[in-house]
């Protein structure tokens, strides 16, 4: 192989570089810019203490951007005079905030805010993740469906979030811990 033959495979590999490069600056300018609107967006004060802040910004986003998670968990979803729905300025029920209790027939949705102990619906992360990818109620809560033994949950899109990277699943949990518990003063620890 003579100098010339390389010459033409380096430039590939050098363009090829350059072009990961820019790649990756352009992923990492996306994701900052999430992270910070999700800060912007979040409708409750965060306990950023002990946390990972970009998980924290980029799990705002995630749960107040994309998934719609307020729309199930928090009931009602607005403060009165802030519905966007009826022409007023949007206005979220901070005092409600994703603690659940929307009926869906006989499902309720759950509390998703951290209890005493930081624990976003009282789910450790594995067990948060484990839900998401799978349905199950590890709380086993009736109604049991479609079993007792093989309770999942019947409202919560878990088929489509499964689908999420592991990164975006952590990042909700992560925001989930971040968020005020609503609750009993047992459940809060107050």
């Amino acid at each position: 192989m003579n100098v010339h033959d390389w010459i033409p495979a380096t430039r590939a590999r050098v363009l090829l570089a350059l072009v990961l490069a820019a790649t990756a600056s352009s992923v990492a300018a996306q994701d900052a810019a999430k992270i910070r609107t999700g800060f912007d967006i979040a409708p409750v004060p965060l306990d950023l203490a002990g946390k990972n802040r970009a998980l924290v910004g980029l799990g705002s986003y995630i749960v107040n951007a994309q998934g719609g998670c307020s729309d199930c968990h928090t009931d009602p979803n607005y403060a009165p005079g802030g519905d966007p729905f009826l022409g007023q300025p949007e206005q979220i029920n901070v005092d409600g905030y994703l603690a659940g209790g929307r009926a869906f027939g006989p499902f309720i949705s759950r509390n998703l805010t951290p209890n005493a102990d930081g624990l976003p619906s009282g789910l450790t992360r594995d067990q948060f993740v484990f839900v998401l990818d799978t349905g199950a109620d590890v709380k086993g809560r009736p109604p049991f469906v479609p079993s007792e033994s093989n309770d999942l949950l019947q409202v919560m899109p878990w088929p489509v979030h499964r689908n999420m990277v592991l990164r975006d699943k952590r990042a909700i949990y992560e925001y989930l811990r971040a968020i005020p518990c609503i609750g009993s003063a047992q459940r809060c620890g107050g």
